[in-house]
């Protein structure tokens, strides 16, 4: 094989990992089975592992809004654990979390996973996202269990865009309306007699006298 075809089958060997990766995100419980190693963040911690972490933005850049993270947490401890809050160190962001059902704690089943991000599944929205993440930046992101308790990882900030879109806040805000420019108010013009109209009527003369016609 030459070295051109070489390169070839190695760029498109890659490009089939990232895409099996990022399948590996939505693909709930069964993400595990698949054996492929994530591109984005992840760790393990005792019997918690969180991959595929990220801090997804706003569509459009400059967009003042939430952002959301979104990771895959795996139980592989024998009870169930809860994740109690989620926190961006180094920023005031605050987090609000939310199971994908009912009021109750996001809980990682025993032997379990539970996916955090995406529509019907538990969320984790960035109140204040446009103030604590940058695109192409990399944030940390701790995760604290009941159990195992922090476990940190620094995540990826993308756009939701592209793979990503279905993984963003579910709140984007509407781009700015235009502001109406309004007309200046004509300014009315006084009409002008027509030239050259004839005065109907005699003359009077100033001492108030008729005048005379022929003598």
């Amino acid at each position: 094989m030459s070295r051109s075809l070489r390169r070839g089958a190695l760029a498109a060997t890659a490009i089939v990992f990232s895409v099996a990766a990022l399948s590996a995100c939505g693909a709930g419980n069964d993400a595990q089975t698949l054996e492929v190693r994530p591109d984005n963040a992840a760790v393990t911690v005792d019997d918690v592992k969180i991959q595929n972490a990220l801090v997804v933005t706003q569509p459009e850049p400059g967009v003042k809004g939430p952002a959301a993270v979104s990771a895959t947490v795996f139980n592989n401890g024998s009870v169930p654990q809860t994740i109690d809050a989620i926190s961006l160190p180094g920023t005031t962001a605050v987090v609000k979390l939310k199971a994908a059902e009912g009021t109750g704690p996001i809980t990682v089943p025993a032997q379990g996973s539970v996916l955090i991000g995406g529509k019907g599944n538990a969320s984790a929205v960035i109140e204040n996202g446009s103030e604590a993440a940058r695109n192409g930046n990399a944030q940390k992101v701790v995760f604290k269990l009941s159990k195992t308790g922090d476990v940190a990882l620094n995540a990826f900030i993308v756009p939701a865009t592209s793979y990503f879109k279905d993984f963003g806040p579910e709140s984007v805000p509407a781009p700015p309306a235009a502001t109406p420019t309004t007309a200046p108010a004509a300014t009315p013009t006084s009409s002008a007699s027509p030239s050259g109209e004839a005065s109907h009527g005699a003359e009077t003369p100033a001492s108030g006298e008729p005048t005379t016609a022929g003598h």
